[in-house]
């Protein structure tokens, strides 16, 4: 390797003591080495000329050879370089906690740590089937999971929402009955797998009577708070995803009517064995910003 270095300078310049002058060493160290070669390969790559040297045929044909591969050997080692300095994160949750609490979170984490892409990766619900491309997943149940490792980011709290203006209209609700009467948003048991619904929570609340069927259903639970806001009904809010938009004043939390599980969103590794930084780094934003979140605080509208 040393020799095709040396080689390289000499072809490039056409001169033993240009190459020296590159290398920081000297014209006869140059002239060894050169030689040294040609007696490996048995052939000439050089015609002593005055005052510099040719290339040969076989000296040009090895010159664009050994260009080409210090251009490529360049090239990887910058390639591995960017990947060390730029690494990858695949997140992957759920439609409403990447809508409503990761994204608008995100840029603190992106600042914190440029050198991390973060691709967010977005399903109704965990499966834990195909992890091959996941290095954290922040999934809803409705308990524990049984999954090694896996803790609870974030309490299910559930609560009724609406936009102020309906709430309005329909004035105080003060009995799990007046609610039952409300026109109610209701998301469809197979996109919210796990997830509290009217009927429970109303038994929760220890209502008289089972709630009506809800005014219009969602098989997305974006959709349904978009309802909330445009005044279409009474909808199940989960703090966390929703304390952003109570605290913007786009929607009231009916907080009397407050049911607390079990459940929640919790932090899964489905590779843990993996120490890879960037993951690290995201785990630990992770647990600093649900403390963060949590230490703040959520005032509920009453």
């Amino acid at each position: 390797m040393q020799s095709l270095i040396v080689f390289e300078a000499a072809a490039r310049h056409l001169s033993f003591t240009g190459a020296a002058r590159e290398l920081g060493t000297t014209q006869s160290a140059v002239s060894q080495q050169v030689r040294a070669l040609e007696e490996l390969l048995a052939l000439p790559l050089f015609i002593r000329v005055y005052r510099g040297v040719e290339l040969t045929d076989e000296g040009r044909v090895l010159q664009q050879a050994v260009e080409e591969g210090f251009q490529r050997i360049a090239a990887a080692l910058e390639q591995l370089q960017f990947n060390r300095q730029h690494q990858r994160l695949n997140v992957a949750t759920d439609f409403a906690l990447a809508a409503y609490w990761l994204m608008p979170r995100l840029p603190d984490f992106r600042a914190r740590h440029p050198e991390v892409d973060v691709r967010i990766i977005t399903s109704q619900g965990w499966s834990g089937a195909d992890t091959q491309d996941v290095d954290v997943a922040i999934a809803f149940f409705g308990r524990a999971p049984a999954v090694p490792g896996a803790r609870r980011l974030f309490a299910e709290t559930v609560f009724p929402v609406c936009s102020p203006a309906l709430l309005t209209r329909l004035g105080e609700l003060d009995s799990p009955d007046a609610l039952a009467d409300a026109p109610l948003l209701g998301l469809r048991a197979d996109s919210g797998s796990g997830w509290l619904d009217w009927p429970t929570v109303m038994k929760a609340l220890g209502a008289a009577r089972p709630p009506g069927e809800p005014v219009l259903s969602f098989d997305n639970y974006t959709l349904l708070i978009q309802a909330a806001l445009a005044g279409q009904g009474v909808g199940l809010g989960w703090g966390t995803l929703v304390d952003d938009l109570i605290d913007r004043g786009l929607l009231v939390a009916i907080d009397r009517f407050t049911v607390e599980t079990k459940g929640g969103y919790f932090l899964i590794e489905p590779k843990p064995q993996e120490p890879v930084n960037a993951k690290r780094h995201f785990i630990q934003w992770l647990l600093d910003t649900q403390q963060t979140d949590g230490n703040q605080g959520v005032p509920l509208a009453r």
